[in-house]
């Protein structure tokens, strides 16, 4: 099981002050050295953390795989077939949400999607889907030509009860083996922390976990390298 660490909100804290600090940058090499498989960052339109000078000082730094989290738009495209990382996440973006509220829905934005796709992938960038776990919405975004879905833990990690955490890590087990079957690789993320991931690394047919909020909060007490090197043992003892 492979992390993948989001340093967003290490940006987030830089920007309550317009400071030059923290910088997610040193945040970055710190969780990568720690043994991090990659960084995520994501490029809001009202760029709230992530600026796009990060985005291109990331690209030069990143060690391992870069993946940039996106809403599909003229604008965001423009910006990553220009950067380059090594997988683009479209994801949903809507006006004053405090985070994603779900997944993207593959089908209601099909137009869209399909034209962010060939545009990424002319560039030889790896395309990755957020969606719910869903097995349509895996279907669909096979259909679009993606090579990876990230599915969405956020409704299993604010389930409340056994039964209704069953009932969700269910589902993303499904999509997760839906994937596989379909030749996608599933990956995992939005609202892990380091209390509910082990039931989702113990899917084996999820490859990668993308974390930030969960991490950088540890952080802030111990340190980004404890923080990371935490968070792997309990994959690796999950998987």
């Amino acid at each position: 099981m492979r992390l993948s660490v989001n340093v967003d909100h290490v940006a987030t804290i830089r920007q309550a002050r317009m400071a030059d600090e923290p910088d997610p940058i040193w945040a970055a090499a710190q969780a990568e050295l720690a043994g991090a498989c990659g960084i995520t960052i994501h490029l809001r339109g009202d760029r709230r953390h992530i600026q796009d000078r990060d985005v291109r000082v990331l690209r030069e730094t990143v060690a391992g795989a870069f993946n940039l989290e996106m809403k599909a738009s003229d604008e965001m495209v423009g910006i990553a077939t220009s950067v380059v990382p090594d997988m683009c996440t479209l994801v949903p973006e809507g006006a004053g949400e405090l985070t994603t509220q779900g997944g993207l829905d593959v089908m209601g934005e099909e137009q869209e999607v399909r034209k962010a796709i060939a545009a990424l992938k002319a560039k030889g960038i790896a395309v990755s889907m957020f969606i719910d776990p869903d097995v349509v919405q895996v279907e669909r975004s096979k259909a679009v030509g993606a090579d990876i879905v990230e599915l969405h833990t956020g409704i299993y990690a604010e389930a409340g009860g056994k039964d209704e955490v069953a009932r969700e890590l269910e589902k993303i087990r499904v999509a997760a083996i839906a994937a596989g079957e379909m030749g996608l690789e599933a990956h995992g993320g939005h609202g892990l922390t380091y209390r509910n991931v082990q039931p989702i690394a113990a899917i084996q047919e999820i490859h990668e976990v993308s974390i930030g909020h969960s991490i950088v909060a540890r952080a802030v007490v111990v340190g980004m390298d404890i923080a990371v090197r935490e968070m792997i043992a309990l994959l690796d003892v999950a998987g």
